[in-house]
């Protein structure tokens, strides 16, 4: 048969876009023109591989469709997208090539660009990589797995070595890189660089390379010969083609003069490798999978190279590998043969079935099935320029159509639209003389005068309806079929448009209509010659004419429309003899009917294409005619009742098959579940794997199947279609529902365009699992549902914060729109964001005399603290009391006189040993509460000793410097102002940068950075700093500095016994120097610092050689110090030791026991058995240090020591509840030892007991009095009693023991119940706070408690106001991070006490400005916890000895007072509206585990707020009215909480999303719930009354009192559709509508959807409202209004959705989602109205018995339309068939009834028509 003959659609003139921008740029254009390339690429190759191909979401410039170009010139390279740059690269050397390539399982494209000595990768969000090659390397290409590497010959590998520049650096890199993958130490390297060596030299014989990671070295690449592996060494096998879907490789050997095709595999570890000696020498982690090359076809004889490879598929769907030789003009094709097996895809050739066709050019492109894949590979037809410069499309070896370039061009013709000017006009004979650059359906042609074209192979306005068809065909028909149809398609068609370049989408449904008309003609052509085309005369006819009128109003395309006439002349050929091809193309159509069926059942399934769906069904009608299929054409007309205008029908049927109805098969799914007899006459092509076409219909089959109870068999549910489930839980049919449609990417926009009938039920399956989904699902599946609280919280677990948006972006917005548009971006969480926020309103809220100062605290308050202390104003309050910034209040007289100065002074003085302590209470206030940015310098607050008079107009008084030396007193109160600031930057992004800290570094080394380096380091920042770094700290010898640098080192990286640091710490003790090492004069401070640094950096370890040696260090004899200083000293290494060993006193035996007797002894215990050899022990080691020292004789200074020994058995054995220790641990019981033990010693004793007794620690008055022996309390007691005779020296130790043991019981209770907010301790320590309150100054006399009073006379106010503060602090440790009220007021209390009595001691204004900043630690974000290492932390920073000055540090270094940062934990819970992102209040249920004190408890907390500790929380469940329950379950672990960004975190770093019910307020607008809607006066809004009257009147009365509909829907739900409906409803345009019924319909609607909380059925009802509106108007209309009966399939569909609710085969918990009421109103509307038609009996009677439509005028149309709803309704048969059941029972002769039997016959029909066809056709 002749080749058909098309035009190309010319798209324009082409030239690279690189030189139009370069030119832009302003670039000087080369004269040469040959020195760039470029290439143009299908923007899929760069886009990012997602799970399924279908995903459309991607707003990117990647998921546009138009050309994307490379273009290269030099080191540059322009990256643009149709006429826009996109991309620009620059390289510092020559682009050699480049190229897409994706590595591994990584999902990005990568671009890689090979220069002259490294290959340069970019990712297409702009991040670099370069890798350093050998210089050999001269061409990359990339294969499924990676980037192939071709080297080159020999010869040019000696001149460049093994890498051009061998660098010491690049090795050295490599090599850390190596070790850093395989877990080596340092130790290691030498075997690595020999190993590594001998890598590179294997690596450089090969004569092919893959690079398969960045991260890893290319590796050589094996090749498989007679089942050996060798490294490739072939150097001559040059590449010339890759492919990037499948593993497979074309080369061309020069010197054999053969093309070679290789497959790639990984390689099987049973092969031999050849070279072992490499896997010997080279650590297992370095040497991963590797790959082999298998030759699977050679091809001899060719003198050069194939000019062109490509993969293109056969007619019969195989794929093939295309050869183009120049030399012997043709193009040779392979075909692949594809096995699997075990999951493998093995490749083989088949050379006998290969075959060439003559060709000079060719290229791949993709036109005649679009969206078809074979496997990997797209469905790929072949373009060739045959020698005789004629272009000819090809499928496989089937020639299509030739193609012409169209005429105009030589004309220059400006109907061409190309708009060329005359200039360019050229002769007529064009040539074509080559093709370039194909990109799917587009490619260059390139002509003979020089010039190049972009053509379109097929016509740009594309049909999607002639595209589904083809497409339907092309799956759905056998492949000797589909060819035949291809040829008929693409062959010689006579319709004009093809041939004409600007053909319109009409055009291209018309020929394909042509195509199948021409298969009917041939069939009948078959037996008998027509005299003329009967399309031609179906043309003609005068029906014809007709019927264009008619479709003139149903709006149908009038070129397609059929006649009857020429269909019937056809029909009478068939009765001629039947030959084979005559039967042939019989099977043809048949089999194309069945195809598209199923695409006209799936284009039902879319609102959106109701005109294709017309199109199609007169196509489909025509078939059905010509072959006689009466069932199906009486469902088309059905359907689409004016049809029947033009179709004959009649009931002699030739076939009783019935066609597939979708809507019968859903509904027969609802009444009867997904039984196999119902639903195997599923088509084939919607069971079929990979379907494209008709995967709308299989995706909602599939829905049902599942939501109807089908079993999973394999990746098929069982009523035998595929699905895609996404990962997840479920329990339940509808849960399972939900999955799928996640799996299937069906979002709720999809959803909204189903009929509404179709959409209830999965409707209803979301709304069933909104209430408690599964905790497991993906984020998708909680958006579907409307649980968009649950998606964020599963994106947090899922990717990290900075990557929260990219990640929702692709899925989420596709499954949600149009309903979530407004959560996107995602909210950042509101901490960060307030932060940022309050950035410009720094300075306009510090509330005070001069806002020009900052004090430190102005980023303390945002959304979540203002939610957190509401009204009150705490927080100011706070902020007002610790702030040091500003100058003091003095109280004087008016009139001042000299005195007054003196006075002044005084003061100033106690006022200032005040602010020097604030800082302290300061750091825990503001403890990382603000996000640094990297840009900016570190800002410490001023810290202002100066006062103010406020009596003379705020004059300033300073200090005097000649009195009091103000920089001493300042030196460490400015280290703790530093600390302080330095501790409000919270971790943004997990880590400080080491530009950052250097950036802040002084010139002259100062308090404020050594307090900076501080607090970085117990943030755990300090791991930045390098030892260079380190070392330069100390070189500068500050104090300070090197105090702060040692403590911070050691707290990030506490318990990792990092050796690099410990030998920095061990250089500032200089006991532990060898001999050799020349002395060091070290301040003991440092050295106290070090020894504690130490301490937290083998915390835990119970490292027996730095035990032995604090021990040694708690004894040491005094260097001739102060000897309070040692015993600073001795306490620091006494904590130490107790780090090293934090609760491990039992397991680490062996040196334990003499350890621990050697503790005691320092104690100054009496028990010891052998002091003689415990004295020789501690001294053994001291003889080599001897010199210059002073010997304490060879007793133990217990002053000293006892502290520090005490300390560390608390800690070593800390929890452990072990009785021999406390046992010895005595209390003193007599008189005696009362004498003997100092009293704060006593208090140390108590601490440590309770310690290791953890757990018998109770928060009741009996247990502090079983602490107190009997001696002390009967002495306490006889104190009123006159009657005893007690020794005023008696009466005193015996004071001072009780109220220490008092205060060591509070301490340890504090310690105890750290953070637990416990109300009992809370209680008590209150109470023994007040009770000292009063002892010190009488200020109540009604106490009434039981404690004995007077204790003043008999002990100094000073233990007794140290006693008391310490039992404060441990109060605010209970209550930390509360801001707990009543404790605020005792402590403010305290504050302002102590100035005005003159006991302005720095010790006690410290223990009260921190313990201020514990009760509102981290404002009020954080609190303590009760770990051993937290415990430890906080007991240091208790330790109860207060400093007496600001430069106090004898007893207990000042900077330990900052570690209590240690032991917090930001157990801070916010919930965040996730409609609005803002905070809110939200009601929590929190659990928590069975515990000794309490069995399992539940209690209620008001989000913002602090949780349980980690060791005891259960559950957290978000609970009340107002917002949908989620719960999270957690194990119960003794772990420390979450750090921020863990991804294992439940609570996303303290952020919880929720969901706001619609209908509801939330708690900040509504506290109370007087205001959700329900409660609301809904009358006045809903009312009748304004409707009927217009909201005009109304409104000018009430005035703005006035609500109207959408301010109070907008106050109850931030869905955008509703707020829009709701608009809608206010409108005044619509208010002045008639049809006031439809108004009221819409307001009830709008309610029931708020209150039900359903925004999504507003759409549902209002359909099914319009619906039955039409149908009602159409019965009493004689206009044609609804040309279909869809809507009434899709209302049946809703009542049996209805039924199978009421009956209990969909589970529901709270009834129908539509109100069932209104959908039985619906069904009783329909049944009226069809019982109100007249003529209605008659025309089912014709068409009962001759299967007749209504055929007179336009009347006959409704006719015939309300015939067609009366038999959708009531489920009426095609005629043909109730013909046959009636001929069956008329023999029978029944005497009865034959309804019943009927029944029976037709099981679907309502009784209502079985009745009726019992009276028309068996009664008569």
């Amino acid at each position: 048969m002749p080749v058909g003959v098309r035009q190309l659609s010319v798209l324009g003139e082409f030239k690279p876009f690189g030189l139009i921008a370069e030119a832009l740029d302003g670039k000087p254009s080369d004269t040469s023109t040959d020195d760039y390339d470029y290439f143009l690429f299908d923007p899929e190759i760069a886009r990012q591989r997602e799970d399924s191909s279908d995903n459309d979401a991607s707003a990117s410039a990647l998921s546009d469709r138009r050309d994307h170009e490379l273009f290269i010139r030099g080191n540059r390279i322009i990256w643009s997208i149709g006429a826009r740059v996109f991309k620009r690269f620059t390289l510092p050397s020559p682009v050699i090539k480049a190229c897409w390539c994706r590595m591994g399982d990584n999902p990005e494209a990568l671009l890689c660009v090979l220069q002259l000595d490294s290959l340069t990768i970019y990712n297409t969000s702009g991040e670099v990589v370069s890798i350093p090659l050998p210089g050999s390397i001269t061409s990359v290409w990339s294969l499924p797995f990676g980037l192939l590497l071709q080297q080159g010959a020999e010869g040019n590998l000696l001149k460049h070595g093994p890498f051009p520049y061998s660098s010491p650096s690049l090795v050295s890199r490599d090599i850390i890189r190596n070790r850093r993958e395989t877990g080596h130490s340092p130790h290691h390297n030498f075997s690595f660089l020999s190993a590594y060596d001998q890598l590179i030299k294997g690596e450089s014989s090969s004569s092919h390379l893959i690079l398969k990671d960045l991260l890893e070295e290319p590796q050589s690449i094996y090749i498989e010969e007679r089942g050996k592996l060798n490294i490739m060494r072939d150097f001559d096998e040059r590449i010339i083609w890759t492919s990037d879907l499948i593993p497979l490789m074309a080369s061309y050997n020069k010197v054999k003069m053969q093309h070679s095709v290789w497959v790639a595999e990984v390689i099987n570890s049973s092969l031999e490798v050849e070279n072992s000696s490499l896997s010997a020498t080279v650590p297992t982690g370095v040497l991963l999978k590797r790959f082999s090359f298998r030759r699977i076809w050679q091809g001899k004889g060719a003198h050069t190279a194939a000019s062109k490879v490509f993969l293109a598929t056969d007619d019969d769907s195989a794929p093939i590998i295309c050869f183009l030789f120049l030399e012997q003009k043709k193009l040779l094709s392979l075909r692949l043969q594809t096995v699997e097996i075990n999951n493998e895809i093995l490749y083989d050739v088949k050379p006998d079935m290969s075959w060439s066709i003559p060709a000079i050019a060719a290229a791949p492109v993709i036109v005649t099935r679009p969206s078809v894949k074979v496997g990997l590979l797209p469905y790929t037809d072949i373009i060739v320029l045959a020698p005789e410069s004629i272009l000819i499309l090809y499928s496989g070896k089937q020639c299509l159509c030739r193609y012409l370039l169209p005429s105009c061009l030589g004309i220059g013709n400006p109907s061409c639209n190309l708009g060329f000017s005359k200039a360019t006009s050229i002769s007529h004979d064009l040539k074509i003389v080559g093709l370039a650059d194909a990109v799917e359906a587009r490619i260059n042609v390139k002509v003979n005068n020089r010039m190049i074209f972009r053509c379109a192979l097929h016509r740009s306005p594309s049909s999607s309806l002639a595209n589904d068809s083809i497409t339907a065909m092309a799956e759905g028909l056998s492949p000797s079929f589909y060819n035949h149809f291809l040829v008929l398609l693409w062959g010689d068609s006579e319709s004009s448009c093809l041939s004409e370049a600007n053909s319109t989408v009409d055009s291209e449904w018309s020929s394909f209509c042509d195509a199948i008309m021409q298969m009917c003609k041939k069939s009948s052509a078959v037996s008998q010659e027509t005299p003329e085309s009967s399309w031609e005369f179906l043309l003609n006819s005068k029906f014809h004419k007709n019927y264009c009128k008619i479709n003139s109003m149903i709006e149908l395309s009038s070129g397609v429309a059929l006649d009857r006439t020429g269909l019937d002349s056809m029909r009478s050929h068939i009765d001629g003899t039947k030959s084979s091809e005559k039967s042939f193309h019989f099977d043809l159509l048949m089999e194309s009917l069945n195809s598209l069926h199923a695409v006209y059942e799936s284009l039902k399934m879319d609102n959106l294409r109701r005109r294709d769906l017309e199109l199609l069904a007169i196509l489909l009608c025509n078939i059905a005619k010509f072959l006689g299929e009466e069932c199906y054409l009486d469902h088309y007309v059905r359907d689409f009742p004016a049809l029947c205008k033009t179709v004959k029908m009649g009931i002699n049927c030739l076939s009783s098959k019935a066609p597939f109805n979708l809507f019968r098969w859903l509904e027969n799914c609802l009444q009867h579940g997904c039984t196999s007899d119902k639903t195997n006459n599923l088509p084939l092509v919607v069971c079929k794997d990979g379907s494209s076409v008709v995967s709308w219909a299989r995706k909602i089959v599939s829905f049902y199947s599942l939501l109807c109870g089908a079993k999973i068999i394999g990746n098929k549910l069982s009523s035998g279609v595929s699905c895609n489930i996404a990962s997840g839980s479920s329990c339940s049919n509808e849960e399972l529902t939900v999955l799928a449609m996640v799996g299937e990417k069906f979002g709720l926009k999809e959803l909204d365009s189903l009929p509404s009938g179709v959409s209830l039920p999965l409707r209803h399956a979301l709304d069933k699992c909104r209430e408690s989904p599964p905790s497991d699902w993906p984020a998708a599946a909680y958006v579907l549902i409307g649980r968009e609280d649950l998606a964020l919280s599963c994106l947090a677990r899922s990717c990290k914060f900075k990557e929260l948006e990219t990640q929702t972006n692709m899925n989420l917005v596709s499954m949600s729109t149009p309903y979530m548009l407004h959560l996107h971006p995602v909210t950042i969480p509101s901490t960060i964001a307030d932060t940022v926020g309050l950035e410009s309103t720094k300075f306009e809220d510090t509330d005070s005399i001069d806002g020009s100062m900052a004090d430190g605290m102005e980023n303390i308050f945002s959304s979540c603290t203002q939610l957190r202390y509401g009204r009150d104003l705490r927080l100011n309050e706070v902020r007002r009391l610790l702030c040091s910034a500003r100058p003091v209040a003095i109280q004087t007289s008016a009139n001042p006189s000299a005195s007054d100065q003196d006075l002044q002074q005084a003061q100033l003085w106690q006022l200032a040993q005040r602010t020097t302590a604030l800082p302290l209470g300061r750091g825990a206030f503001t403890l990382a509460t603000i996000y640094t940015l990297l840009t900016e310098a570190f800002t410490v607050p001023k810290l202002v000793l100066a006062g103010r008079l406020p009596a003379q107009q705020n004059a300033t008084v300073n200090l005097d410097p000649s009195i009091r030396n103000i920089q001493e007193l300042k030196s460490w109160p400015e280290f703790h102002n530093a600390v302080a600031a330095g501790l409000r930057l919270a971790p943004l992004q997990g880590k400080v940068s080491r530009t950052w800290i250097i950036y802040n570094r002084p010139e002259e080394p100062n308090a404020v950075h050594a307090g900076l380096l501080l607090a970085l380091g117990l943030h755990g920042f300090l791991r930045v700093l390098t030892i260079t770094d380190t070392y330069q700290y100390f070189s500068q010898e500050h104090e300070a500095t090197t105090v702060g640098l040692m403590l911070g080192l050691a707290a990030s990286y506490r318990g990792t016994m990092q050796p690099s640091i410990s030998k920095c710490l061990y250089v500032h003790i200089p006991y532990r120097h060898p001999s050799s090492f020349p002395e060091l004069e070290l301040p003991t401070l440092l050295q106290t610092a070090a020894l504690m640094s130490v301490g937290l950096l083998f915390e835990g370890s119970a490292h027996p050689q730095t035990m032995q040696t604090l021990v040694g260090e708690i004894g040491r004899r005094s260097g001739g110090d102060n000897v309070l200083e040692r015993e600073g000293y001795a306490v620091s290494a006494g904590f130490s030791l107790g780090l090293v060993a934090l609760g491990r006193g039992e397991e680490a035996l062996g040196f334990m026991d003499t350890l621990v007797d050697r503790l005691f002894h320092y104690i100054g215990g009496k028990e010891i058995c052998n002091e003689r050899s415990l004295l020789l022990a501690a001294s053994v080691d001291e003889h080599n240090r001897v010199t210059g020292q002073m010997m304490d004789g060879t007793t133990v200074n217990v002053d000293v020591t006892a502290p520090g020994a005490m300390i560390a058995l608390a800690l070593m054995f800390l929890k452990s509840e072990s009785e021999v220790i406390v046992s010895r641990l005595t209390i003193p019981q007599t008189h005696f030892d009362l004498q003997y033990v100092r009293p704060d010693f006593i208090m140390l004793r108590v601490i440590a007991r309770n310690l290791i007794m953890w757990g018998r620690i109770h928060p009741s008055k009996d247990w502090i009095q079983s602490q107190i022996p009997e001696i002390i309390k009967n002495g306490v007691k006889g104190l009123r009693d006159d009657t005893m005779d007690i020794d005023e020296m008696d009466a005193e130790t015996i004071v001072q023991a009780y109220v220490n043991i008092v205060a060591g019981a509070c301490i340890s209770l504090g310690l105890r119940f750290a953070g637990t907010k416990d109300a009992n301790a809370q209680e008590l320590l209150y109470e023994y706070a007040a009770y000292f309150l009063n002892e010190i100054k009488p200020v109540s006399t009604t106490n009434r408690s039981t404690f004995p009073k007077g204790l003043s006379q008999y002990v100094d106010r000073g233990t007794l106001e140290i006693c008391l503060h310490l039992i404060v602090l441990s109060l605010s440790v209970v209550m930390a991070g509360s801001g707990h009220l009543q404790t605020f007021r005792l402590l403010r209390f305290l504050r302002n006490r102590s100035s005005v009595d003159g006991h302005a001691n720095y010790g006690i204004q410290m223990a009260v400005s921190l313990a201020i900043g514990f009760l509102f630690l981290g404002g009020g974000t954080r609190t303590f916890s009760t770990s051993n290492s937290s415990i430890a932390a906080l007991l240091i920073t208790l330790y109860p000895r207060l400093p007496t000055g600001p430069n106090d540090n004898r007893c207990h270094l000042q900077a330990f007072r900052h570690l209590y940062v240690l032991a917090t934990e930001a157990r801070w819970l916010q919930t965040v509206d996730v409609d609005t992102g803002l905070p809110v209040y939200a009601p929590l249920e929190v659990t928590i585990k069975e515990t000794e004190h309490y069995s399992e408890t539940s209690f209620c907390e008001i989000t913002p707020c602090i949780l349980p500790e980690r060791s005891i929380l259960k559950t957290v469940r978000v609970c009340g009215p107002r917002y949908w329950p989620q719960v999270i379950e957690l194990v119960p672990e003794n772990k420390p909480w979450w750090s921020f960004g863990d991804r294992n975190d439940p609570f996303h770093s303290g952020i919880l999303h929720v969901k706001r019910k619609v209908g509801a307020c939330s708690y900040v607008d509504d506290p109370i719930g007087c205001q959700s809607l329900l409660s609301r006066a809904m009358h006045k809004v809903f009312g009748l009354t304004s409707l009927r009257a217009g909201y005009t009147g109304n409104n000018s009365n009430n005035g703005s009192a006035a609500v109207t509909v959408d301010q109070l829907v907008s106050t109850f739900s931030s869905d955008p559709s509703l707020i829009a409906f709701a608009q809608l409803c206010c409108d005044l345009s619509w208010n002045s509508r008639s049809d006031v019924d439809f108004q009221e319909f819409c307001l009830q609607v709008l309610f029931e959807c708020i209150s039900k909380d359903r925004p999504a059925l507003l759409q549902v009802y209002l359909s099914l409202y319009t619906t039955i509106g039409s149908l009602a108007e159409q019965v009493s209309n004689s206009n044609l209004l609804v040309g279909d009966s869809l809507s009434v399939s899709s209302l049946k569909l809703a009542l049996s959705y209805n039924e199978a609710v009421m009956t209990g085969r969909l589970a529901t918990s709270r009834g129908s989602i539509v109100q069932s009421v209104f959908l039985g109103s619906l069904r009783k509307r329909v049944e009226e109205l069809l019982n109100s038609a007249e003529q209605l009996k008659t025309d089912l009677h014709n068409y009962l018995n001759s299967g007749s439509w209504p055929n007179d005028g336009s009347f006959g149309v409704k006719s015939s339309t309300i015939l067609s709803w009366y038999l959708q309704w009531f489920g009426v048969p095609a005629a043909p068939t109730v013909k046959t059941m009636v001929d069956k029972i008329k023999p029978m002769n029944i005497s009865l009834s034959p309804v019943p039997l009927l029944c029976l016959l037709l099981p679907g029909t309502h009784i209502n028509a079985v009745e009726e066809i019992n009276r028309f056709l068996l009664s008569t």
